[in-house]
């Protein structure tokens, strides 16, 4: 350990972390089992270091990682759920103390510091290949212009493909194109008509008139109204709705609630609640980057093993959020969306509900999943290795095996 704490120096100098510490001037007590050491920090450089034990040393942060949660952490291929710093503090292995602002408003910063003292090897950014000839995406888009919830909405939609309706659901703070490689794969499009749309205030979708006097929370009756009223407005009979996170959780709703208009479910990391394990100011708040907020948060939800194009594909869309947007989308996710009380009203002889998730998903867990489908006579469930929060955008070749059984037996229902 105390090789890593002395290299570094030389590692904060690298234009990554640089770049994400650029701002952090403080006092960062770190401590890591029994041992401790206090990091003088200047716009991310380090000014001094020293290794404890101290007695009441003075800091402006404290991180306190237990020893076992760090051995975890350290391991060369970490297990599931203790893979990253955010997984580390929901397992309760790591204590923010202090000024914690700093802290998310450097998130990446921390996540990078803390790999590297593991060992952590930095992934090899490959090149990726040519696309040679120019060539046109089979890929519609258009806007509708329509009242949700009686108010006026100009709404962005994509579409591929023909047949039976499949109708794509982004998770919170990102948008419709983490649907991209399902909307350019022929062996989805040639079976199904796929419609992917940007919520309001999301993507290329504006906010309705007077958002600018509001504060935006998304609620369960909002949410499944929304998607209904899309549906409507598009002309889709019995679609199958899949989504994702917020959209996973959704689709449950769906089915208890209009279960004879649609052609099935299928929930990618969905569950019926998960509760809050970080602080959802840190989202929308006047010290802190938004967009990079939102990213750094969500880094660790991607699988170990995705590809590194699509993981920072994915971050580089949560970093385009507009401001409150995700914080607005976890209101539902993380607070008013417990449809637990609603499992039982699902009838999946009515509406098939089928669950996808991925292991290394720390936010909607394999046990939160497995907990939901056992609740509901009927359902099933799979949970993918090596897949993580966003498996449509971080890993589409390794959902791809596991949703085309699923939409073939949807297609039958």
């Amino acid at each position: 350990m105390q090789s890593r704490m002395d290299s570094l120096a030389t590692r904060l100098a690298e234009p990554d972390l640089a770049r994400h510490g650029r701002h952090l001037t403080a006092e960062l007590l770190l401590g890591i089992g029994d041992e401790a050491w206090l990091l003088s920090l200047h716009d991310g450089s380090l000014a001094a270091l020293r290794r404890g034990p101290f007695l009441m040393p003075r800091s402006t942060l404290a991180l306190r990682i237990t020893a076992e949660g760090f051995a975890r952490f350290a391991a060369p291929s970490p297990e599931p759920g203790w893979h990253d710093l955010l997984a580390l503090r929901r397992q309760g292995a790591l204590m923010v103390e202090g000024d914690t602002d700093l802290f998310f408003a450097h998130l990446l910063w921390f996540k990078g510091v803390l790999a590297h003292l593991a060992g952590h090897p930095r992934p090899a950014v490959a090149a990726a290949p040519a696309f040679g000839n120019v060539t046109v995406e089979p890929i519609t888009g258009r806007y509708l212009r329509l009242d949700i919830a009686g108010r006026p909405h100009r709404l962005y939609v994509e579409e591929a493909g023909s047949g039976p309706p499949l109708l794509l659901l982004h998770t919170a703070g990102s948008d419709g194109r983490q649907w991209r490689d399902l909307l350019n794969d022929a062996d989805i499009t040639a079976r199904f008509r796929c419609i992917a749309f940007d919520m309001p205030r999301h993507g290329k979708s504006s906010p309705p008139p007077g958002w600018e006097r509001e504060e935006y929370r998304l609620t369960t009756a909002g949410y499944t109204g929304l998607v209904m009223t899309v549906a409507a407005a598009l002309r889709l009979e019995r679609p199958v709705v899949m989504g994702c996170s917020i959209g996973g959780r959704i689709v449950l709703d769906l089915a208890a609630e209009h279960p004879d208009a649609l052609g099935g479910v299928i929930g990618l990391q969905g569950s019926a609640f998960t509760g809050r394990y970080y602080d959802l100011g840190a989202l929308h708040h006047p010290h802190i980057h938004g967009g990079e907020a939102c990213s750094a948060m969500v880094s660790g939800l991607v699988g170990p093993a995705s590809p590194e194009a699509s993981k920072w594909e994915t971050l580089w869309h949560y970093a385009q959020g507009g401001p409150g947007i995700f914080r607005g989308d976890l209101h539902f996710y993380a607070e008013e969306g417990d449809l637990r009380p609603k499992l039982a009203r699902i009838d999946t002889t009515r509406c098939p509900v089928a669950l996808l998730t991925g292991e290394y998903d720390y936010s909607c867990r394999p046990e939160d999943s497995r907990a939901t489908a056992a609740a509901i006579p009927g359902a099933t469930l799979e949970i993918m290795p090596g897949l993580g929060h966003f498996p449509m955008s971080e890993n589409w070749p390794a959902l791809k095996p596991h949703l085309l059984p699923v939409l073939e037996r949807m297609a039958r229902a």
